[in-house]
């Protein structure tokens, strides 16, 4: 069974393997196979499930309170965010403006059919709207039970540090980041993690795999197979295409007889790599089917002994992304 963490300095457990529903839910993955998914993360022990408005235009809210109808609610956490416009794009139907977020907060719980999430994330950072506003927003929302914790997605360590300032002076627990972390992808570990482990914050990591680079099914030289997330004009190729060069599919095969050592498949190796962070409170996972679910749960739990850390870095070399400065282009400077 997968295990808990501590999410951030908070008092609140999750497990450590978060399933997510970005891309697939009401999107790549009919209903009642998303349904089923949602089953097998509860069957693996499973019970933190991290959605947003934003995904699939609403729909992806609606298929996950659908699938965790008739659950025991104070057994699961389950997150949503706010940012993006889910709406005609009208002037305030994006942003974290006051407005913004709390029309949004009515709407994710009405789709998910619970009457408070666990936690409420920024989804993006918003340079148009004073953090004091969004803030207060928040609180608001935390005063009112509409959600328990608060987080953030994609901010860079000046506005996490500026963020818990005011949530500590409006007496809100602001207990998490979520950034894109992989072995690939380690912009946070310079600046961002330093800034969360002060002020209390923990990561739940987006991507581990690397949008499925980091499981060895594309090959250097070859096409990507057919139905893989490298094919899907819809929006996965377009997130994917970064890591689609020769040098470092070269490189990432490289890694097969780490995980053959370990006993691990390429997936469960690289999402057991982001676990070793002792700022990572949980790695998202997500899944077109079930038994990638069961098959990504075994990666709970397992340690990687540092000498096999160290060997991972050598194959990788030069080629893993480490500029803390990616991190602001994951989000519109206007909006």
């Amino acid at each position: 069974m997968v295990n808990y963490r501590y999410l951030g300095n908070s008092g609140l457990k999750i497990t450590e393997l978060t399933y997510g529903n970005w891309i697939t839910h009401a999107s790549q993955v009919e209903n009642d196979q998303a349904k089923a998914c949602v089953r097998a993360a509860l069957d693996v022990g499973i019970s933190s499930f991290d959605t947003a408005d934003v995904y699939a235009n609403t729909g992806a809210e609606v298929v996950l309170g659908e699938a965790l109808k008739g659950e025991r609610r104070e057994s699961l956490e389950i997150f949503t965010k706010v940012f993006w416009s889910t709406g005609p794009h009208g002037a305030n139907d994006m942003g974290l403006s006051r407005k913004h977020i709390m029309e949004s907060i009515n709407g994710s719980l009405t789709r998910l059919q619970t009457d408070y999430v666990d936690l409420y994330q920024a989804h993006r950072y918003d340079y148009d709207t004073p953090l004091e506003e969004t803030m207060s927003a928040f609180a608001d929302i935390v005063h009112a039970g509409k959600a328990h914790y608060i987080g953030v997605s994609e901010w860079t360590a000046d506005q996490i540090r500026a963020g818990a300032a005011l949530a500590k002076e409006l007496r809100i627990p602001f207990v998490s980041s979520q950034p894109q972390y992989s072995m690939l992808w380690r912009v946070i570990e310079d600046e961002v993690v330093p800034a969360s482990k002060e002020v209390g914050v923990g990561q739940i990591v987006w991507s581990p795999v690397a949008q499925g680079i980091l499981t060895g099914k594309y090959k250097p030289g070859q096409p990507a197979p057919a139905g893989s997330r490298a094919t899907d004009e819809k929006s996965g190729a377009r997130f994917i295409e970064r890591f689609m060069t020769d040098d470092i599919l070269t490189r990432v095969q490289g890694l097969q007889p780490i995980a053959d050592e370990l006993g691990l498949t390429m997936a469960q190796l690289a999402i057991a790599w982001v676990l070793q962070n002792d700022n990572v409170s949980a790695a998202i996972i997500g899944a077109s089917r079930p038994e990638q679910i069961v098959d990504n749960a075994k990666a709970s739990g397992v340690e990687i002994p540092a000498e096999l850390m160290t060997r991972i870095d050598e194959v990788l070399g030069d080629i893993v992304e480490r500029d803390p400065a990616r991190t602001v282009e994951a989000g519109p400077r206007s909006r």
